[in-house]
């Protein structure tokens, strides 16, 4: 199946839908994934606190997809965001996932208790300079975080992924990211921990759509312009995630989605404005 693809602002390309891949670890893992690339997958963002980029790498290796036509994400966890903790974590990312390179890395949290994310976005812009990761950004960033980063830096973060679903949409930063071309990836797309897939208006549009719950989330998140990062082990559940471009919701639609945000949206409260991932 066929993705359409999103220019980022360093002029590299990425899918409009990912594949998730927290808790596919080991051998399971290999093969989930193997299954994901098989059904139309190109994109997988892991990062290192899963433990799996070893998988995700090996998944590459024995694809017979062409390693060009794959994107890898990781991510940088906040206990290593001092400068020279960085960069040996970069690198050792390579040496888990055995790859030449890393097509996009992350920081995984802005961690602002502790005051590093910019020593460590620079850590990320000389993996960069060095070939060992092709794009940077960021996730659950805060437009007073992006501010700093970009003016102290001059670089503008090409993605950030937050926590995005029906009932956590977060229009002001999907907004933000828009105006500063950067593109919003969404994590827990379909609501993981909640009661998102069971929610009676999702529901009507679905039945009026002739499709699942699953389906119109992923859809309203592709027509916001984010890019989704589902995860599913099975191809069915793959297929099904996938099955996205040949139907749209109407306007009528996206507001009766719109409507079902909350302001207690997030599923672990997890704020970035003060929570702290080490």
């Amino acid at each position: 199946m066929s993705i359409p693809a999103l220019t980022l602002n360093d002029g590299t390309q990425i899918p409009a839908v990912g594949f998730g891949t927290c808790k596919l670890n080991g051998s399971p893992g290999v093969d989930a994934m193997l299954r994901a690339i098989d059904n139309g997958y190109r994109l997988l963002d892991s990062a290192f606190a899963y433990e799996n980029e070893g998988a995700v790498g090996e998944a590459v290796r024995q694809s017979p997809v062409p390693r060009e036509q794959l994107r890898v994400t990781s991510k940088l966890p906040g206990r290593h965001y001092a400068y020279v903790d960085a960069l040996a974590c970069i690198e050792e990312s390579l040496y888990r996932t055995r790859l030449e390179f890393i097509d996009l890395y992350l920081l995984h949290w802005p961690n602002p208790q502790q005051g590093l994310y910019l020593e460590a976005w620079s850590a990320l812009l000389e993996a960069r300079e060095r070939g060992w990761i092709k794009s940077v950004g960021v996730c659950n960033f805060l437009p007073e975080h992006l501010e700093k980063l970009i003016g102290d830096s001059g670089v503008t973060p090409v993605v950030n992924q937050i926590e995005l679903h029906p009932y956590f949409p977060q229009p002001e930063q999907l907004a933000w990211d828009k105006a500063h071309n950067i593109v919003t990836q969404a994590w827990s797309p379909i609501g993981r921990g909640n009661d998102v897939q069971r929610d009676p208006a999702l529901q009507a549009i679905a039945d009026e759509q002739g499709r699942s719950i699953v389906q119109v989330i992923l859809r309203w998140q592709y027509q916001l312009g984010t890019v989704a990062l589902p995860k599913a082990s099975s191809a069915q559940r793959q297929q099904e995630n996938l099955a996205l471009f040949d139907f749209e919701l109407s306007a009528q639609n996206m507001a009766s989605i719109a409507r079902l945000a909350r302001a207690d949206g997030r599923i672990l409260g997890q704020d970035p404005a003060s929570y702290e991932e080490l």
